[in-house]
């Protein structure tokens, strides 16, 4: 592609705009900072003319750079989200580009301690010669998922600027929350229109997921016994004690820490309480679909031994589905990964398939009826204070789009007037 990319610009202006989100928030979305990104992004794409562009009630990006072939080609759309995680600081986030990178340990200037290596990290051997972009030690880059946004964007770029590639509706939105599970909550697919859908949400160059976790969410609640603890003997029964009771109970076995590939876990992430009543709150993950119930069986069994323990005290389980595993609906529609994986290839990319450990947009995306599997940027360390990406990661990612845009436009079929 003769081309200049903006990719690595775009990106170094996205992550200085603070879009984490909150999972303890109610509202939608969970913080209004992450619409200060989405505004931008309006602002940009209607500054290379695509019209339509513009951001909902809810914070979302709509846009559209239409057809403009004479084939029949179905409607496809390109997904990132705006937010950032909340397990490490997204505030006052200063990117800093390393030129030809050389090899050597990467020491952040904000806090020494904060070292990137190759030792760590092995894929940084890819990039030797190359540009990489980290954040300063304090905070995470955001490389999940503004690379993606920045990707899309530089795409449209792109297209708007060679009007001589041949596409149908190319739709772009970008989401919020995703981070928190909560990134399609208020999407409007009928409003969006798109048939088939891609996350640009991936990491390592080459890689391509039409697998994702099942995942469930389940919270605990210990209803204790409370009393003044000078008079407690024989009376207070403490819902923290029985809580770090449960957690200590957990088969280590079936936890992230000792888990991978394929393998399921049980993973408490939050607790609060006091005395009186404590809840603790638990992501449960598996690939196969059928065997949350079985971890999550698991985890009951162990809640109701300890509490026999402890017959003044009651507890409730509650469970609700997260997302589930998207190849159960991209099984039924393999031309969108098997396009992928030709875009891949004519631009030297060997695609590499393989199931991700989490979730994206596309899981909740695919159920609802737009199937959606996941493509690379490059970002590495995500949710630290070491995550990096290469520059040269974010160009192939656009041109891996922008050849994917072309496959799609070539299986179209000729309208006959």
């Amino acid at each position: 592609m003769n081309y200049h990319y903006t990719v690595a610009e775009r990106f170094t202006r996205y992550v200085q705009i603070d879009t984490q989100s909150n999972p303890q928030s109610e509202t939608f979305p969970s913080t209004e900072k992450q619409k200060d990104l989405s505004n931008v992004l309006v602002r940009e794409l209607k500054e290379m003319g695509i019209e339509d562009a513009h951001v909902d009630e809810f914070g979302y990006v709509y846009a559209t750079i239409p057809s403009n072939t004479e084939k029949k080609v179905p409607v496809i759309c390109f997904c990132s989200h705006v937010d950032t995680a909340p397990d490490c600081s997204g505030t006052n986030v200063k990117p800093l580009l390393h030129k030809n990178y050389n090899g050597s340990d990467i020491v952040l200037p904000d806090d020494a301690t904060q070292i990137i290596s190759i030792e760590k990290y092995p894929y940084l051997k890819e990039h030797i010669g190359h540009d990489i972009i980290t954040a300063s030690g304090t905070t995470l880059l955001g490389a999940d998922d503004k690379a993606g946004v920045a990707i899309i964007m530089d795409m449209a770029n792109y297209l708007i600027q060679n009007p001589s590639i041949k596409h149908g509706d190319i739709k772009i939105l970008f989401t919020l929350d995703e981070e928190v599970g909560r990134g399609t909550a208020k999407l409007d697919l009928q409003k969006l229109g798109a048939a088939y859908a891609y996350t640009l949400d991936g990491g390592e160059a080459g890689t391509l997921e039409d697998e994702t976790f099942s995942a469930d969410a389940v919270t605990i609640t210990i209803n204790g016994v409370i009393a003044h603890p000078g008079y407690a003997k024989n009376k207070l029964v403490n819902a923290l004690k029985i809580a770090g009771e449960i957690i200590a109970a957990l088969p280590k076995a079936l936890s992230p820490e000792a888990t991978e590939k394929r393998e399921g876990f049980i993973h408490p992430v939050h607790i609060e309480g006091v005395a009186e009543k404590a809840t603790i709150e638990f992501i449960i993950r598996d690939f196969n679909t059928a065997q949350l119930e079985h971890h999550e069986n698991v985890l009951e069994e162990i809640v109701e031994r300890i509490m026999k323990n402890y017959p003044a005290c009651s507890f409730s389980l509650e469970v609700k589905e997260q997302y589930r595993n998207m190849k159960e609906v991209l099984v039924h529609h393999p031309q969108v990964v098997a396009y992928a994986e030709e875009a891949y290839k004519r631009i030297g990319l060997i695609p590499v398939n393989k199931p991700i450990r989490g979730g994206t947009d596309g899981s909740r995306l695919s159920f609802m009826g737009l199937p959606c599997p996941n493509l690379f940027t490059g970002m590495q360390a995500i949710h630290s204070k070491h995550e990096w990406i290469g520059v040269k990661d974010m160009q192939l990612a656009v041109q891996t789009i922008v050849e994917l845009i072309k496959v799609w436009g070539e299986m179209g079929k000729v309208i006959f007037m």
